[in-house]
């Protein structure tokens, strides 16, 4: 172990061994006591042993360094100097608490033992300094239990039980019912359960008690619930624990004395004004355990609730009076609203915790607003302080918090928002009812580009299957539609209609609503709350838009869509999936016939069908979207996807087209691939069937030409040829769509206005962009499959071990949520590099999930991209994301 080092930091009235900044040593708890003490604010003595101490203890086999005993007794000694109270002396005994503290709050994850150094001599003694054994024998029950169930793993239902039958014994109804007499009974019953539990007694020296709190708090830094509470907020193992020792004041000691937890600000609605809590005669785990019904801290508050209990305000004005001007002390200073837990005890107050308080993102965008405003903060740092992704609990519809949720099952949290319907298992079905007013769910095993009209017309998705990238979240995120993804405990039987969750069946028809914020499905209908963007929030993507370098688009393709992105701030369509207008119920027979058809004359005149459609399409959105860009990637998915695969599917089509059942059973068993993710898709079928990009090069350019007709202003294409992977692919397919273009321009007397380009999404065309880019005016990152083919990994098949991965640490996040840097990002990087060397001026962006992930869009600023494209729900948290990106680098 490492030798001299200093592990522990002591604090106290006016004095702290740690300095401002010290939070990855002390923890947050220990930085802001210390700097709360540095303040001249009243803050019990105490100290704090540091992170570092928790690193060493799991690196050396859970054993403390060897100096670590020496220093902890020199900082116990200046704590008893300071407290005028000795651990363990029966005459003055001093009491302490030892509570965890992280660099990240992590609430209620870790351990905490309270009133320790309690045994039958210092509880007498306690009990004859204080002259009241009531609290006395109080204090030494809580810390039996406590420390009962914290350090030695005794289970804490054996003393509750003890208490409730003591209660229905003496007919007693709440603890404050007890005497002083019945305390020292039930600690007795206390000891004698944990002696028996343990095999031996329960320990009584203060020394030990203390070594036993501060090992069990370091080892709650290991706890399965620790481990996954870090796992879902990004906080590294590696950081560890401090861990913080302080001298105990009691809230408990009649009626002079409270303890309580407030916020200078409303953390729900970002209101200025105390909002807070507090108990008279009480411990601080009473507050927050619901035992009873804590009182409100101003007057304002309590006439707000209605309620007719003192407030602390009122009840306690001089106390109130010295809490109020530590609030504005403590604001002032951090610049944040705090989370404050305070004690009074006998008149004195006690100032016991500072943090940043935790709000939601209405709050928060209030907070930051009138902060800077108020000159507290600047703008740039309001930008600063609001979590990009916490911007889809404004987005969305959400579930009211209040309201009782008949859980089914929980799945993955795919795309935000809530959702109530009927549920259906059939995309036709779907788009009938929602046609006829019904509010469907559309419940699936997964989700194909077949499905894409059912998924639009449902109000949510449910899947079987998938992951967070999978086809149905993918989707579901650009049209705003909450979705909740691999929800493997649901069976589905598309026969009879139904699926199962356990012993309960939820039949087609029934009402279920989804949340896509947290991945739950629940039983019948749910309250929703509406999102409601404020003023706040135009002030602040104002400010951030001021600040960011890059620029945002959307991913999307129909009108809706485009609209949604317009009105979210998008500047620009970065990807437009064409494919998605094919399965349109009006042009699949269409598309299918070309399929079918054994000749290019064939094809052609099926696609001479179709090309007033898509012409139709570009129209409606080059309208809405004005002279902003619009990336329009032509067609990518294998063409057996088109296909009918069901027999019944296949009977509805030989009806429409007149071919014989057999026929397309034998054309779709030729298009079949083993792996069409790598088979005959982008542009490898403009290579083997040039028309189809042809029809769909002349419908953007006859769309173009209509609209600047139309309207007077000349829209932007920018065509992408999707999946190249030579120089040659591409340079072939550029002279087609040039040639379209120049036959339009001289068919039309108007030039379209257009740039020609290519979706980078294999390794070898990373590698080869230096070459690319001498036809290529554009690169779009597709780094879903760049993701894919780098890691040769299915994105749809992969959540079924990657859960493992991320456990195991073999990967730190999802290489499909967040762009891995290492691998697919230094790919991205040699061909950001090697295109620009070619072409100066070329254009770089990224459309895949990746464009409306906040760290992905990180790496994005640190290569230089010029935009990052996302769904359209998701585009003001890419506008706040790149704006924050472009300040760290200021």
């Amino acid at each position: 172990m490492t030798a001299g080092n200093k592990w522990v930091y002591a604090f106290g009235a006016g004095y702290s061994e740690g300095e401002a900044g010290m939070r990855e040593l002390l923890g947050g708890k220990g930085a802001n006591l210390a700097e709360m003490a540095t303040l001249g604010l009243p803050v019990p003595p105490g100290f704090t042993l540091t992170t570092q101490v928790c690193t060493a203890f799991y690196e050396n086999k859970r054993q403390f360094p060897a100096d670590l005993n020496e220093q902890v007794e020199t900082a116990l000694a200046k704590l008893e100097a300071t407290a005028g109270k000795v651990l363990g002396d029966p005459a003055n005994p001093l009491l302490v608490s030892v509570r965890s503290g992280g660099r990240a709050s992590m609430p209620g994850m870790m351990d905490t033992v309270l009133n320790l150094g309690l045994n039958d001599e210092t509880a007498a003694g306690l009990a004859e300094l204080s002259g009241d054994r009531r609290f006395a024998y109080d204090s030494y029950r809580r810390f039996i239990q406590m420390y009962s169930d914290v350090v030695l793993g005794v289970d804490h239902a054996i003393f509750e039980d003890i208490l409730d039958g003591f209660k229905d014994e003496n007919d007693y109804s709440l603890d404050t019912d007890l005497s002083a007499d019945d305390w020292e009974q039930i600690v007795s019953r206390y000891k004698t359960a944990a002696a028996t539990a343990l095999g031996r007694p329960f320990p009584t020296d203060p020394r030990e008690q203390l070594w036993g709190a501060i090992g069990a708090v370091f080892m709650s830094w290991m706890t399965e619930r620790a481990k996954t509470y870090r796992r879902l907020h990004d906080i590294p193992a590696s950081w560890g624990t401090a861990v913080n020792v302080q001298a105990m004041v009691f809230g408990n000691m009649g009626e002079t004395s409270a303890t309580g937890v407030a916020f200078t600000r409303d953390p729900s609605t970002g209101d200025s004004g105390y909002y807070g809590e507090f108990l008279v005669n009480a411990q601080g785990e009473d507050v927050v355990a619901g035992i009873r019904t804590p009182q409100c801290l101003t007057e304002a508050m309590r006439e707000r609730m209605g309620d007719h209990s003192p407030s602390m305000e009122a009840a306690m004005p001089e106390s109130y009076a010295e809490l109020s001007a530590a609030f504005d002390k403590l604001e002032r200073h951090y610049r944040d609203m705090q989370d404050i837990e305070f004690t009074v005890e006998r008149g004195r107050l006690w100032m016991l915790q500072t943090r940043t308080g935790k709000r939601t993102a209405k709050a928060a965008l209030r907070i930051a607003t009138d902060m800077a405003q108020e000159g507290l903060i600047t703008e740039e740092e309001a930008v600063m302080r609001i979590d990009p992704s916490h911007l889809d609990q404004l987005l969305h519809p959400t579930l009211d918090p209040k309201a009782e949720r008949d859980v089914l099952t929980t799945g993955l949290p795919a795309s935000p928002g809530a959702a109530t319907g009927r549920v259906v298992f059939d995309s036709d079905e779907a788009e009938e009812r929602a046609k006829a007013g019904e509010k469907v769910i559309l419940v699936r095993i997964e989700t194909s580009p077949e499905d894409i009209h059912g998924m639009h017309a449902a109000e949510g998705i449910v899947t079987a299957r998938g992951g967070m990238t999978s086809h149905a979240a993918v989707v579901a995120r650009g049209m705003g539609r909450p979705c909740v993804s691999g929800a493997g405990q649901i069976k589905i039987d598309y026969a009879k209609k139904l699926f199962m969750v356990g012993r309960r069946t939820v039949h087609d028809g029934e009402m279920v609503t989804i949340d896509g914020s947290n991945g739950q499905v629940l039983y019948g209908e749910a309250k929703m709350i509406k999102p409601e963007l404020t003023g706040e929030f135009a002030i602040l993507m104002g400010w951030a838009d001021k600040t960011r370098r890059m620029k945002v688009r959307a991913n999307a393709e129909t009108p809706q869509d485009c609209q949604t992105a317009v009105e979210f701030g998008a500047e620009g369509i970065g990807l437009c999936r064409t494919e998605h207008m094919f399965f349109d119920a009006d042009r699949i027979a269409a598309v299918r016939e070309m399929i079918l058809s054994n000749d290019q004359d064939g094809r052609v005149t099926a696609l001479d069908k179709i090309l007033p459609m898509q012409r139709d399409d570009f129209a409606q959105i080059f309208r809405i979207m004005g002279e902003l860009p619009c990336t329009i990637r032509l067609l990518d998915p294998p063409l057996h996807e088109f296909l009918p695969h069901t027999e019944e599917d296949v009977m509805d089509v030989a009806t429409a087209t007149g071919l014989p059942a057999e026929q397309l059973m034998a054309r779709a068993r030729d298009l079949a691939e083993s792996n069409p993710m790598l088979g005959h898709r982008g542009c490898r079928l403009g290579i083997t069937f040039p028309e189809i990009y042809e029809m769909q090069a002349r419908a953007i350019f006859e769309a173009q030409i209509a609209v600047e007709k139309e309207t007077g202003f000349q829209p932007l294409a920018e065509v992408m040829i999707p999946l190249v992977a030579t120089v040659a692919e591409l340079s072939i397919l550029k002279a087609r769509v040039a040639g379209v273009a120049q036959a339009v321009a001289e068919e039309t007397g108007a030039k379209p206005k257009y740039l020609i380009g290519t979706m980078i999404e294999l390794p070898r065309a990373c590698l080869m962009s230096g070459e690319i880019a001498k036809d290529a005016e554009f690169f779009s990152f597709g780094t879903n499959d760049l993701t894919q083919t780098t890691f040769g990994l299915s994105r749809d098949d992969a959540g079924k071990f990657l859960g493992d991965y991320l456990e195991a640490g073999i990967l730190e996040k999802d290489p499909f949520v967040t762009i891995d840097r290492d691998g697919v990002g230094d790919l991205v990087r040699i061909a950001v590099e090697r295109g620009r060397a070619t072409r100066p001026e070329l254009k770089l962006g990224i459309c895949g999930e990746h464009g409306g992930d906040p760290a992905s869009i990180d790496f994005c600023e640190d290569v230089g991209l010029d935009y990052v494209s996302c769904s359209p729900y998701r585009v003001p948290i890419a506008r706040l994301a790149a704006a924050q990106a472009n300040l760290r680098r200021k």
